[in-house]
């Protein structure tokens, strides 16, 4: 929680803020601490207790107050509200995902979606179940031993991942502010998987250190795939209720080039299977 203040306190200047920037040169990063403490409407001595991990149990006003002055999302907010349940030994305000296997009724979910690529995610995005389609839209992915299918690792450590996605930077910022919600929920997980990525990418360390915080909804990707070209495909995230399981679908209208390509996508799939 400290942290994740201090790197978000630092990102804001005084002129978002409405504030003044005074004469000269600012020698601290975005809001100095009393800046913020005025516009939370807290003791300055207060805010610094908080900051430096002496304050354990702030209120869920203190904590609206400060996500109010630091313009903090919904989501950041919400992440906000769990680090301080973590911090003061409180039960989460969401229940941890107590399996790490897809249901049948999820497997079968994704049969019903072909063509569409589909899968089933957990949590820190490791790949519980995949349809076809699925396996052969991330070129390579199919290639990993079953636990070591991620989207996120196969983001920043696959090869094909730079060339499959023709916006990375966002797909990749996208990846790592939906894994700091799991920081609350699968906190061991997400640690393990942290540590792992941030020895074998410097862009991954960079973006983990910025603490942007936001859930993974649906939108839209652009691929250049080898097998079926340029495409862009909206994707839906669904989430089942109590285990933090989510099915992640790309999909296009019947009748358009973007349904077509996945129709020609799922020809390729006879010697891919299911995972």
């Amino acid at each position: 929680m400290a942290t994740f203040l201090r790197v978000r306190r630092g990102q804001i200047g005084p002129a978002d803020v409405g504030l003044p920037t005074g004469p000269g040169i600012r020698r601290t990063p975005g809001l100095r601490r009393e800046e913020l403490a005025a516009l939370a409407g807290v003791s300055v001595d207060y805010y610094i207790r908080i900051e430096q991990g002496r304050e354990t149990a702030p209120s869920d006003a203190v904590l609206g107050a400060l996500a109010r002055a630091l313009r903090l999302s919904a989501d950041e907010h919400a992440h906000l509200l769990g680090l301080a349940d973590q911090v003061g030994g409180r039960t989460p305000r969401r229940r941890p995902a107590d399996s790490q296997q897809a249901g049948p009724g999820l497997r079968l979910l994704l049969e019903s979606v072909r063509p569409s690529p589909a899968y089933v995610l957990d949590e820190v995005n490791d790949v519980l179940a995949a349809n076809p389609e699925g396996l052969v839209l991330m070129p390579g992915l199919s290639d990993w031993p079953a636990g070591q299918r991620n989207t996120i690792r196969y983001t920043f450590l696959h090869a094909a991942a730079r060339v499959l996605f023709a916006d990375w930077d966002r797909v990749a910022r996208n990846c790592v502010a939906h894994l700091h919600t799991a920081e609350l929920t699968a906190p061991e997980r997400t640690a393990a998987l942290v540590a792992e990525l941030s020895s074998a990418s410097g862009e991954f360390a960079a973006l983990w250190r910025r603490h942007e915080v936001w859930v993974k909804r649906g939108g839209e990707t652009a691929f250049r795939h080898p097998a079926i070209g340029p495409v862009r495909l909206a994707n839906e995230v669904l989430t089942r209720a109590g285990d933090g399981q989510r099915i992640l679908i790309y999909q296009a209208p019947p009748g358009t080039a973007e349904y077509d390509a996945l129709v020609l996508l799922a020809m390729t799939t006879e010697d891919v299977g299911t995972a």
